[in-house]
């Protein structure tokens, strides 16, 4: 049995859910973004005892198609950007059409009703959101992010990055630079 949960987006989050089961006496053979994998169904009793415990680290159950459907298109989302050392420049509406096995036009109709949104939008901001990671971490120059992250120049990274935060990534990054002190000012 496959049970799908809302909000899972990382590894840790998959350590989370494990321990969550772990607790439960729920029996599972594998825990993915977004799905557990039951060895057998649980009780009632144990699904209520999961949720719960999900509840407390931000997660929760799925019941409904129309959510386990939103939450797949959120991973796939997160995969590509976060988890993926494929180019992301893909045609997003043929790869989220590809992963799910749906028409994408029922697909972006579904997450604009449920989630308030467009899909593109979500993934602009989970690409905004890896910018800004790998600003921080300042190991690359923009150039660099621009092209792993599939934009088409730096600028366009810079204006999109702009648009959302409304700050230029430069001023972002010497934020994060001017918190650092030098062990000189300590």
């Amino acid at each position: 049995m496959i049970l799908y949960v809302k909000n899972m987006v990382c590894s840790r989050c998959k350590m989370i859910v494990r321990e969550v089961l772990e607790k439960t006496s729920i029996e599972f053979t594998s825990v993915e973004l977004g799905e557990i994998q039951t060895a057998k169904e649980p009780t009632v009793k144990q699904l209520e005892q999961l949720n719960e415990g999900l509840k407390k680290y931000g997660f929760e159950l799925i019941g409904d198609k129309k959510g386990r459907i939103i939450e797949k298109i959120k991973n796939e989302i997160v995969k590509l950007i976060h988890h993926s050392d494929d180019n992301i420049k893909t045609n997003l509406s043929h790869y989220i059409a590809d992963k799910l096995n749906y028409d994408y036009t029922y697909l972006s109709n579904l997450f604009s009703e449920i989630e308030g949104t467009t899909i593109e939008k979500y993934f602009i901001s989970q690409r905004i959101e890896k910018v800004k990671e790998l600003l921080v971490y300042n190991e690359l120059s923009l150039s660099e992010i621009s092209d792993r992250l599939g934009y088409s120049s730096v600028a366009y990274l810079s204006n999109q990055f702009k648009k959302t935060t409304g700050l230029t990534p430069s001023y972002f990054k010497s934020l994060k630079e001017n918190k650092r002190k030098n062990i000189e000012e300590l």
